[in-house]
């Protein structure tokens, strides 16, 4: 898949998460109104911050997609690990709203009416955000798109706290008719800080995933033994190798490595040699950029310098 086809792709689904939240959102906000319940409306605030994430990663899969420049030699990849640190943020945000909305419901009276409208619209709200969860999450696996991964967390989430809402009116309606004597109305408020601290734990998993890649951190060790893999395949004619660096930029890999050459080696021969290499690491690594350094191999002892011992990391 090119840079364009990912592009439409991407900002398709985007697109999709977009109006599913909206609806979402104004479905929640009208009945958690209506019959007073504090997790109905917190699921409603907890879909806005997932609309607003998605209207950020709308954003940042196009970002994404705009090809490198005299400003960014690099390209724009990294639109999507800030888009995906943004709405960790978001959603910190929205718990915070959250637990202090229910703190307050929990210690005064509290009522819930016409419970039927909130076990349909948390019904239909879990049904929307699998199917929609599930588009993100394929497309970004076949995209390698942070913001679209972290977009899919954010709904995967609301699956997870609008089934507990959901539990939750659901047993109080249940109550209603089989234990009327009993007030079970404080569940409501209970289930709606539960909610929070299941979008913080989420949170913080998104944090952590959206803002590695802003640090230059090295790519997974799977991925950096696939370029070992390579380089050891380009033996005898390689020498060995160091200063194997690597690092990723939204779905784009990017590759550093110094590799060691008989001092003999023609430059037309080792010109052809780091072209097999580029080539090999680029078809195994998808959206890779990858730079070969050629330095002569001088027999002496060192990381990465003996033939047969190499350094997938040296400095």
């Amino acid at each position: 898949m090119d840079i364009q086809q990912r592009a439409r792709v991407t900002t398709r689904v985007a697109a999709l998460s977009v109006a599913s939240n909206t609806l979402l959102v104004v479905l929640k906000l009208v009945v958690g109104l209506a019959i007073g319940s504090v997790a109905v409306i917190s699921e409603a605030v907890h879909s806005g911050m997932d609309l607003a994430a998605a209207v950020i990663a709308l954003f940042a899969v196009r970002a994404a997609a705009r090809p490198a420049d005299e400003d960014h030699p690099y390209g724009h990849g990294k639109a999507e690990n800030i888009s995906g640190t943004i709405e960790a943020l978001l959603i910190f945000g929205a718990a915070a709203y959250i637990i202090f909305e229910a703190a307050r419901k929990l210690m005064g009276e509290h009522e819930v009416e016409r419970l039927g409208w909130g076990i349909a619209v948390m019904a239909l709200s879990v049904l929307v955000n699998i199917i929609v969860s599930e588009v993100l999450f394929r497309t970004a696996r076949a995209t390698d798109s942070v913001a679209l991964e972290a977009d899919g967390w954010h709904l995967r989430t609301d699956v997870w706290t609008s089934a507990g809402v959901l539990g939750a009116l659901g047993f109080i309606s249940l109550t209603e008719v089989y234990l009327p004597a009993l007030h079970f109305h404080w569940m409501d408020p209970a289930a709606a800080i539960a909610v929070a601290l299941l979008i913080i734990h989420a949170a913080w998993k998104l944090t952590v995933t959206s803002a590695r890649d802003l640090m230059d951190v090295a790519l997974p060790e799977a991925e950096e033994q696939i370029i070992c893999t390579v380089l050891e395949e380009c033996r005898p004619r390689l020498c060995g190798y160091h200063k194997l660096r690597t690092r990723k930029s939204g779905s784009q890999r990017f590759v550093d490595v110094h590799v060691l050459v008989d001092p003999q080696m023609t430059v037309a021969a080792s010109h052809e040699l780091a072209d097999e290499i580029v080539a090999a690491i680029e078809a195994r690594l998808s959206r890779a950029g990858v730079v070969v350094h050629i330095e002569p191999y001088d027999g002496a002892g060192g990381e990465g310098s003996t033939p047969g011992v190499s350094s997938p990391a040296g400095g």
